[in-house]
Parts: structure tokens; C-alpha cells; sequence
């Protein structure tokens, strides 16, 4: 019996302790919300009902009366804003108490609890922490970004105490336009802003939809029709009413920047304190500090600083991390110790930077000459590159904040002793490597060089060849491509004076400038010359190669001239062909004066120039009139120097902007690029018709012409070629008519005319 009452008793112990072991877990948020850190630390069992303030990918706030939450949710569900939840999970530590929930059901829709009116003062204290309140505000900036595919706002509100950062879920471009200082009524979610030690920077508010944003009053004036400011005066519109109150804090003095700053720690704790004190301090002294709270790029600190020593001396031991540790804003302004690879390092005259690489991944530890501004630089603690490294230093980052991740560090040194080596580069490493395989690059080519030497003179003759034809191969490819003759020619004279070494090679042809380089006038040079042969043994120029007098004449130099000398002829003629061509294709070939395709590109590039300038340009149609009765009495020779001399006078009423062509048999047509109206045409119109008023005297022939004329104006009768050809082609043929119809008037009535001259 003593027996199974003993049983009894031990299983009833066992009993009790695994009850006592497995808590039953927390059913209320407020009783949830109001755990300790080191009851959360515990990560105890959560299973209450709360109703749904804000979401967001993977997160949600979650309030129940005047108790609130954040919920980390991985669940494929997201349920809707006022929707009541039964959220299980499990609590854990931060800044407050949170939960990450393993599971959640909504029970019912429900309506959003009523916002709390809340001041910059509660909620920099944390008294609304997670709940859902309301802010009276002037927005002090609005910006809207992507946040993954949804768009969302930024604001930043001004109120009484300091600026809030609030992110709007959604888009509404009617509310958020003209939104730059207007005063608004924001309702969302408060929560706090913390660096990567957990600790506060700033007020956010999660606003679920632009809805909740009210716009009290827009601002009366736009901030874009304000008056431009000089860079140089913009401090003239600085204003502050700062109401910051004066703190004090005490800590270990880990690093003293003379004039600038020092940095105390206390415990976990770290603060970069701003402060224009000089007198001597002591590495490790308890010191007091008073001054301003602030924050600089994100970071907290002291501004405006004072500072007072203990005479406590109370050394900080650099606490041991890794690089990943330093990189996750964990340590910010610590007093820490690390080691590295040193991979360089660099003397300049306001500090010595030492590169490491740690973790495969590369920062500085820095040491700032103070006090040697203007007296020499202490000695240079010089480190063997590849030197295995441990650094004691401040921890300074270039961002604090915990959630984008690994961010760039630097390490603050306190004196050159705060680097010290703990193993120097092994024999095994980069440098010496690349000493023994230049050493063994030198043995073998002390091995190979009688067999270079051997083998150089044919090398270089072949490299020549290669050389040589790979500069005539290019020379035939600008011939080829109808590059300047100037072009060919200087590749014609750098290949001669690169083959044959000499530095002047030069090209002379009849009515062009002299190409290449030419010696100097009193020259002591030896000059060798090769006649430059066309086709049909026209001579086209000469080429020229100066070397020294004591070099000796070679069959190398002859042929390399000779070579030249025929590259040059294929030159010339081939420029000439292609000027020809050219020329050809531009300009009638009996008159000389441009043709109807010239006329056209000049129509099609002036009508581009007008319509960018909104210009007017001209158009005159000309047919010879009785043009082919000349060709049948007086032969097609006649008729031909007709036609040459009508396009030189005509061409004489030009002006030097104008542009004439023949069109085709008797028809011309002037391009008047530069008038200011229909009146100026006319007037050039009517000097071309004028200029047929002399009779033409053509190997003792006396031909008295005549033309009809038309004119079209841009854009007034055509915005195109086609319509402007058209519309001056029209207008001739009416002139060409009038003309016909006088003249068989005056062919019926000859005695009105005759007439008519009397009297006139």
C-alpha cells in the first residue's frame, strides 16, 4: 500500500510540473500587450480575438478596445479592414510585445474602431502605440511610390512638436493633388520609427486608404507660384521654434574627437554626442554630457553639447563581432572589435584609412588626425598588405534602418594602436606567387633567346609584309568607299614613312595644296621622288620620300615609291570619276545649271526649313515660248546654244540664294528661296521675263525669245513639291494662254491695234 501510495504521489509531482511547465496560453490582446520583455522573451502561447486596423504583405495591426498589437501573419487569406479575427501564435520580444500568428479566422465583419485624437507628445511617448488615432496636421511633403505593384503615398506632417511619416495604402490623384501644405486630418494606425538597436527615431502613421485622409484646408497659394529664391539666400526663410527641453545622460567616454564630438556608452547603449569641447579627456572616463536630443541622417544624437567629467575611471572592453553583426545596424556608435584581411592602405593630411576585407566583404577603419592640422603628421602606422588584422573601433554606419537590410559600416579608430596585427602574410600569398612566376618567366626566356634572335629578322620581315598589306588593303577600302581624296592620300604617305622609317613623306598634284609632311626648307635630307601616271600617261602629281644621306638607296624604297604612286593615280582618278558622277547627277549637262532631281531635294529640304521656321519661299515656272520653231528653222546646234545662253542670263537674275534648273527640253523652273511676300516673287519673275527682251546673237543668227512664266508661293498655294510644281506649272500655262489669245486677237484685228499705238 506504502508502495502504490508512493506511485501515486510521484505521478501526481509529474503531473503538476508539466502543467506548470505548458502555461495556458494568453486569450485577451490587453493581456498580451501588457507583457513584460522578459515574459514575451519566454515566447508564451497567444489565442485571442481582435478586429483588423491595418494589413499589409505578410503583417497586420490588430486592435481590441484600447488594446493593440502587430500581428506577423504568413497566411495566403488577408482579411478586410474592421473584420473581427481569432488570431493563435506565438509572442515574442521587440521593442513591445508582438505576435506571429500560426493561424487566423475571421469571425464576422465588423465596422474600424473610432480613431483617438492623439498629439505628437502622446504619441512620441508610445501612449497609443499600435492603436488606431487621429492627427491634425499641414503636410509638409507628398510623394507617391510603388510599393510591390500597389501604389502608395508618403506624407510628412507638421504638427505641434515634430513631423509624423505617414504611408497612405492606395491611389487618388484628385485628394493627393495641390496637397503641399494644406492642413489635413489623418486617421491610421500609430506605431514608432527605430533604428537598427531597437531604439526610437521617429512617429509613423499605417494609413489603410486615401478615406481617411481629410482635407481640412487646401493652401492658398501654390507652392510652385512662389517667387524664386537665390541658393545664396535661402537662409533669409530659415525658421525655427524649437521647444526641444535640455536632457542629460552619462556613459564611458569610448571615443573624443577634440572640437567635434565624443561618443559615450552605457551598457548596450551608444550616443554620438556633437560638442565644441577641447579640453584633454581620458579613453574610458565616466563622463556627463548635457545638451539637445536630435537626429541626424536617421541616427540619434546630442547637439549643442556640454560636457563634464567624473574622474570615474571606467574602461569599456571593445565588445568581439562579425561583419554580418556590424551590417545589420545592431551596434551603431559601439565600441567594437573585429578582424580582417588589410587589402590597402592610405596616408592622407586629415586621416589614415586602412581597407580590410572581413567575411569576404570589404570597409575602413579610419583614424582622424586630431590636432595636427597645422603641425606634422604623426608617424604612419604602416601595415604589411595581407596582414591578418584585429581593429578596435566606433561602429558608424550610412543608414539606420533595420529593415532594408545589410548597410556599408566604418570603423572610428581612437589611436593608431587600435589596429594591431595578429598574423603577418604568409610566404604563400599574391605578391610572392607573382615573384616566382616572373623569376621563372625570366629563366625561360633566357632559354629561348638565341633562338629569338635567330628567328627575329625573318619575323620582322614578315610582320612588314603583314603590315604593309594590311595598310593597302585599308587604302583600297577608302578608295573603295569614295573617302576624301586628303584621306587616302595621308594613309598613302603615313604608310611610306612607316615602312621605309622615316618621318616625311609628302604628295604634290597640280591645283591642290601640298599633302603629307615635308622637310623643313635647308634640309640635309636625301629626297626620292616618283612621277604620279594616269591612264593614258597623263601625269597627275608627284611623290615625295626624304630619308637620311646616309642611308643607301634600295630597291625596298623604289618599290614601296612605286606602289604609292599607283595607289595615288587610283586615287585621283577615282575622285575625279566619282566628282564627275556626281556633278552628273546634280547639274544638266548641257546648260549647266541644276536638273529636276537637284530641284527636288532643294524643294524637299526647303519645304522642312520653312515649316520648323514657319518661312515662305517662292517657286517660278519658265517655258520657253516658240522654242521648237527655233529648233526647225535654225538646226538642234542653234537650238542647244539658245538654250545655254537663255540659262546664263536667267541665272543672272538671280540672287546667290536662288537656285535654277532645267526641267527637261524648254522648261525651267527658279527655286526663290529668301522673300518676304507674293511681291518679291513677282518682282524676280518679272526680271527673268525681261532678261529675253535683248535678241540673242548666235553665230549670226538674230533669235528674238520669249518665256511664259508662273509663280506659286508656300505654304499660300502648296505645302508640298508636288502642289507647288502643280500650282506654278498652272499659273505658266494661264500666262501661255493670255499670251495665245492676244495674239490671235491681234492677228483679227490688226487696225484696232494699230489704232490703239497711235493713240498710245
Amino acid at each position: 500500500m506504502k508502495r502504490l501510495l508512493t506511485v501515486f504521489v510521484m505521478i501526481l509531482g509529474w503531473a503538476t510540473a508539466v502543467w506548470a511547465a505548458t502555461p495556458a496560453p494568453w486569450t485577451s490582446l490587453r493581456a498580451v500587450s501588457e507583457l513584460s520583455h522578459a515574459q514575451a522573451a519566454q515566447q508564451p502561447t497567444a489565442n485571442f480575438e481582435a478586429t483588423v486596423t491595418s494589413r499589409g504583405k505578410g503583417s497586420m495591426f490588430v486592435q481590441d478596445g484600447n488594446a493593440a498589437i502587430w500581428v506577423g501573419a504568413d497566411i495566403k487569406y488577408t482579411p478586410s479592414l474592421g473584420d473581427r479575427v481569432l488570431i493563435h501564435g506565438t509572442v515574442q520580444d521587440s521593442f513591445r510585445p508582438i505576435v506571429m500568428a500560426d493561424s487566423l479566422t475571421v469571425l464576422r465583419h465588423g465596422r474600424m474602431p473610432k480613431p483617438v485624437p492623439a498629439t505628437y507628445d502622446e504619441l512620441n511617448r508610445s501612449e497609443y502605440d499600435c492603436r488606431f488615432v487621429t492627427v491634425h496636421a499641414i503636410v509638409h511633403s507628398a510623394d507617391m511610390f510603388i510599393n510591390s505593384g500597389v501604389p502608395n503615398y508618403h506624407l510628412t506632417l507638421l504638427t505641434d512638436g515634430g513631423t509624423i511619416d505617414t504611408w497612405i495604402v492606395g491611389e487618388d490623384p484628385d485628394k493627393f493633388k495641390n496637397l503641399l501644405d494644406a492642413e489635413v486630418e489623418v486617421s491610421g494606425v500609430a506605431s514608432l520609427i527605430y533604428d537598427g538597436k531597437m531604439q526610437q527615431i521617429g512617429i509613423a502613421i499605417a494609413v489603410p486608404s486615401p478615406d481617411y485622409v481629410k482635407i481640412l484646408h487646401r493652401s492658398s497659394a501654390d507652392p510652385w507660384s512662389l517667387p524664386v529664391t537665390d541658393m545664396d539666400k535661402i537662409i533669409t526663410a530659415f525658421r525655427v521654434n524649437n521647444q526641444t527641453p535640455r536632457i542629460r545622460i552619462q556613459g564611458t567616454l569610448t571615443y573624443y574627437q577634440p572640437g567635434t564630438a565624443v561618443v559615450l556608452q552605457s551598457g548596450s547603449k551608444s550616443l554620438w554626442i556633437n560638442t565644441e569641447f577641447e579640453k584633454p579627456l581620458r579613453i574610458g572616463e565616466q563622463i556627463d554630457a548635457t545638451g539637445f536630443p536630435a537626429l541626424q541622417n536617421g541616427f540619434l544624437s546630442l547637439n549643442d553639447s556640454e560636457i563634464k567629467e567624473d574622474s570615474i575611471y571606467m574602461p569599456i572592453a571593445p565588445r568581439k563581432v562579425t561583419r554580418h553583426e556590424l551590417s545589420s545596424s545592431k551596434n551603431i556608435f559601439d565600441l567594437v572589435s573585429i578582424e580582417g584581411q588589410v587589402v590597402m592602405e592610405v596616408r592622407e593630411s586629415g586621416q589614415d584609412e586602412y581597407v580590410l576585407v572581413s567575411e569576404g566583404q570589404p570597409f575602413s577603419a579610419i583614424y582622424r588626425h586630431v590636432g595636427q592640422e597645422h603641425g606634422e603628421l604623426s608617424p604612419f602606422k604602416q601595415v604589411p598588405l595581407g596582414s591578418k588584422v584585429r581593429v578596435n573601433g566606433i561602429c558608424i554606419l550610412e543608414a539606420s534602418n533595420p529593415f532594408k537590410g545589410e548597410v556599408p559600416f566604418n570603423l572610428l579608430m581612437r589611436s593608431p594602436d587600435d589596429i594591431a596585427v595578429i598574423a603577418r602574410p604568409t610566404l604563400m600569398n599574391t605578391r610572392n606567387l607573382i615573384l616566382v612566376v616572373v623569376l621563372l618567366l625570366i629563366l625561360v626566356a633566357l632559354m629561348v633567346v638565341r633562338g629569338w634572335l635567330l628567328e627575329r629578322k625573318v619575323r620582322q620581315q614578315s610582320n612588314a609584309t603583314a603590315r604593309l598589306e594590311q595598310r593597302r588593303s585599308r587604302i583600297l577600302e577608302e578608295i573603295n568607299a569614295s573617302a576624301p581624296l586628303a584621306e587616302v592620300i595621308r594613309l598613302i604617305t603615313e604608310m611610306l614613312s612607316l615602312q621605309l622609317r622615316t618621318g616625311y613623306s609628302w604628295c604634290e598634284i597640280a591645283d591642290r595644296p601640298m599633302w603629307g609632311t615635308a622637310p623643313p626648307k635647308g634640309h640635309k635630307l636625301r629626297v626620292i621622288g616618283k612621277d604620279i601616271i594616269g591612264r593614258n600617261n597623263i601625269g597627275l602629281g608627284k611623290l615625295f620620300v626624304a630619308r637620311q644621306r646616309r642611308s643607301m638607296a634600295s630597291d625596298e624604297e623604289q618599290e614601296l615609291l612605286t606602289m604609292g604612286a599607283r595607289l595615288a593615280a587610283l586615287a585621283i582618278e577615282t575622285r575625279r570619276l566619282y566628282t564627275d558622277l556626281h556633278h552628273r547627277s546634280e547639274f544638266d549637262l548641257l546648260t549647266d545649271i541644276h536638273n529636276r532631281f537637284s530641284l527636288d531635294r532643294y524643294l524637299d529640304e526647303r519645304i522642312d526649313r520653312s515649316q520648323q521656321m514657319a518661312g515662305i519661299f517662292g517657286l517660278i515656272y519658265i517655258d520657253l515660248d516658240k522654242f521648237k520653231p527655233i529648233n526647225d528653222r535654225y538646226g538642234h546646234h542653234i537650238g542647244d546654244l539658245y538654250l545655254q545662253e537663255v540659262a546664263v542670263r536667267m541665272k543672272r537674275q538671280l540672287r546667290d540664294s536662288d537656285i535654277l534648273a532645267r526641267l527637261g527640253g524648254d522648261e525651267f523652273a527658279a527655286l526663290v528661296s529668301v522673300v518676304r511676300s507674293r511681291a518679291d516673287v513677282k518682282e524676280i519673275a518679272h526680271r527673268l521675263e525681261r532678261c529675253f527682251d535683248a535678241p540673242f546673237v548666235l553665230e549670226g543668227y538674230t533669235i528674238h525669245g520669249e518665256a511664259s512664266l508662273g509663280i506659286a508661293l508656300f505654304p499660300e498655294d502648296a505645302d508640298n513639291k508636288d502642289g507647288l510644281l502643280n500650282a506654278a506649272d498652272a499659273a505658266m500655262y494661264a500666262a501661255k494662254n493670255r499670251k495665245r489669245q492676244i495674239e490671235e486677237m491681234l492677228e483679227l484685228h490688226p487696225l484696232t491695234e494699230m489704232k490703239q499705238n497711235s493713240k498710245t
